[in-house]
């Protein structure tokens, strides 16, 4: 690999091993990889390895069977390896004569990421004419030369959901032989596929599918990577949880339409508008938060009368509607009546959507045992990896929320934990800044706001601009905002919904400040000077929520629920938000916490340290600004 430019790093070098070992070992390996590592490299090679000598070491597979399947959260990083990490070692491999046929990958998603051929034409029929958003219009025409509706750049949310493949496709359909969708199964499905890529809904939707008996959606593997693995949880908690929301009346609404029950469809659409509008009116929502559901007398009586019509409703169309469309109605109906009549199997919430209309969310209180019955009980070697998968001193949060604690699982896998640490010289590119002249400032007061502007002022002009703002709360982040508002000589970004066309200006302007909260705190990229300056304004606790408080319950007091969950998940999000500093070997980064809690002497400030690699530590300001004149060149302040 030195010989196609990469760096010679031995940490890589033994992560690799670790991870091979424990696929060769059938265990499962938690792998806690620091930035820049190069992890991706390292579980590809190791699965590698394990399918070309596989057979010596007694692994052997059912004719057929592929090798690996790699899931992932987020779509970036599944075309990442399928388009990069893995025709680049295919390529060098071949050349090395250590391989004998290219290595081939393929991306299993479900049904809803692909067009139907003849809904999409029933769509475009239906639009001919007709006012459009114009990119709409083209995202949908786009879709007759690519299949994948992921690649439609403009396509709505609306129109996906009417030109996706149907869950269940009838047998006499006219379009079958030529049907796209069908054609991409068989070619997934199909021999001498190296690696199956999925993210970790489908992985989980596989898992239920053998668990039922049913026909899996994957093909068999023998090994197993999950990378990104601190996002599992979530995704276990939506697939073995239950939601209502605007989105979904309006596809019920439009599957009626087309089953000629127009009247019905209004009528529906009626009472669900009037029944979101109500429990809008009565809670207040806080962007990207969980809230408890308010059982007032009024939204008691909305929901009542919504579920006794959707349950009617769904009696009255028995033989005038397909059995798929009565099942949704009832579905609807069921989530309801949750809100009623409280389930001890879920945990019950309010979330907002795109459009800030209430969603009804009921996930389910035993998401660890679901990901131990679903996964683990299987017994298929596994890699776990994240560059958060350890927190403070150990593993043990990582285990509970994953269904790996060893005293309530069978033990029919060893588990192996194992950290990797960042090769980065943190000692050397990063400096530390915990301020100590801050006063203990009530939260969310106009007090803390101003001395939180005063020090964002101050950093900013010490650092040249160049700066990322992380705050845990928008209504904190839109204060301080409105208070520097014309008060900086740089260009400052807020990030509020549109998060990429905010990202995206901020990278063009090179130096500028972006006040950004929510999910900017990982998976966003800063290389080079256009971070130099981190600031995070509040140590990320999280936020109570009805989730939350469930799981303090099963712990005797509060400060072994703070101990066991509340500093674990505080440090697991800093070291998230604290990777936006340094991305790459070069980069040079002032790293500030603005919270009084994290300052010498304060409560969790050896959590803090804890949580974060070794780096160089500020007592002043002017640490600072010696710090940047030291690490930056003239071109920075150009």
């Amino acid at each position: 690999m030195p010989k196609h430019g990469l760096n010679v790093r031995e940490a890589q070098l033994r992560l690799s091993h670790e991870m091979l070992d424990s696929l060769w070992g059938k265990q499962i390996a938690l792998c806690d990889a620091g930035v820049g590592i190069g992890k991706t490299y390292a579980y590809l090679t190791a699965c590698i390895i394990l399918d070309k000598y596989g057979e010596k070491g007694g692994s052997i597979s059912k004719p057929g069977c592929h090798p690996a399947v790699i899931s992932t959260s987020s779509i970036a990083l599944q075309d990442a390896i399928l388009k990069e990490y893995i025709p680049f070692l295919s390529r060098i491999l071949l050349e090395e004569n250590l391989i004998r046929r290219p290595l081939k990958a393929v991306v299993r998603k479900g049904k809803e990421h692909f067009v139907c051929d003849q809904r999409l034409e029933q769509r475009l029929s239906a639009i001919q004419g007709k006012r459009k958003n114009e990119d709409q219009r083209q995202a949908l025409l786009s879709l007759r030369t690519s299949y994948d509706m992921d690649q439609a750049h403009g396509l709505s949310g609306f129109d996906r959901r009417l030109i996706c493949v149907p869950k269940f496709c009838p047998k006499n359909c006219p379009g079958r032989q030529t049907c796209r969708y069908r054609r991409y199964l068989e070619r997934v499905k199909g021999a001498g596929i190296h690696f199956q890529l999925c993210n970790h809904n489908y992985l989980l939707a596989d898992a239920s599918h053998r668990a039922k008996g049913y026909r899996p959606l994957l093909s068999d593997y023998r090994a197993l990577v999950i990378d990104e693995a601190h996002k599992l949880p979530e995704a276990a908690g939506q697939m073995c949880g239950k939601s209502l929301c605007s989105d979904d009346i309006q596809e019920i609404c439009y599957m009626l339409e087309k089953e000629h029950q127009g009247i019905r469809a209004g009528r529906l659409k009626a009472k669900m508008k009037k029944l979101f509008h109500v429990i809008a009116e009565n809670h207040t929502f806080e962007q990207e938060q969980r809230i408890a559901f308010q059982q007032t007398e009024e939204c008691v009586s909305a929901i009542k009368e919504s579920a006794a019509f959707l349950y009617e409703m769904a009696r009255r169309c028995r033989g005038s509607v397909s059995k798929w469309v009565r099942g949704r109605l009832e579905e609807a109906g069921m989530v309801l009546c949750y809100f009623l009549v409280p389930n001890r199997k879920y945990i019950l919430y309010l979330e907002q959507d795109g459009e800030r209309l209430p969603v009804f969310c009921a996930t389910s209180r035993r998401v660890p045992a679901y990901l131990d019955k679903m996964l683990w009980e299987r017994g298929i070697p596994a890699i776990l990896t994240s560059g958060t998968l350890k927190a403070g001193n150990g593993f043990l949060r990582i285990r509970q929320t994953l269904g790996l604690e060893e005293t309530n699982r069978k033990k029919k896998t060893g588990v192996q934990e194992y950290v990797a640490e960042s090769p980065f010289e943190y000692k050397r590119n990063c400096l530390l800044y915990l301020p100590q002249d801050g006063k203990q400032l009530r939260h969310g007061s106009q007090e803390e706001s101003a001395w939180i502007a005063k020090q964002i002022k101050q950093l900013t002009s010490s650092t040249h601009g160049h700066t990322l703002v992380l705050f845990t709360s928008y209504s904190l982040m839109g204060s301080v905002y409105q208070i520097l508002r014309g008060c900086l000589p740089y260009t400052m970004v807020e990030v509020w919904r549109h998060t990429q066309e905010e990202i995206m200006r901020f990278k063009k302007l090179k130096n500028a400040v972006l006040f950004a909260a929510g999910s900017c705190w990982e998976g966003v990229d800063f290389p080079g000077d256009m971070v130099s300056s981190l600031i995070i304004v509040r140590l990320p606790f999280a936020v109570p929520d009805p989730v939350r408080e469930a799981e303090k319950e099963q712990y005797g007091n509060l400060r072994r629920y703070i101990e066991a969950v509340a500093v674990p998940d505080m440090q697991k999000r800093l070291k998230q938000g604290f990777g936006r500093a340094i991305r790459t070997e070069t980069d040079t980064c002032v790293v500030t916490i603005l919270d009084q809690r994290a300052a010498r002497g304060g409560r969790y400030y050896e959590d803090v340290l804890c949580a974060l690699p070794s780096c160089q530590m500020a007592e002043s300001m002017e640490d600072v600004e010696r710090f940047i004149r030291r690490r930056k060149n003239v071109d920075y302040y150009m």
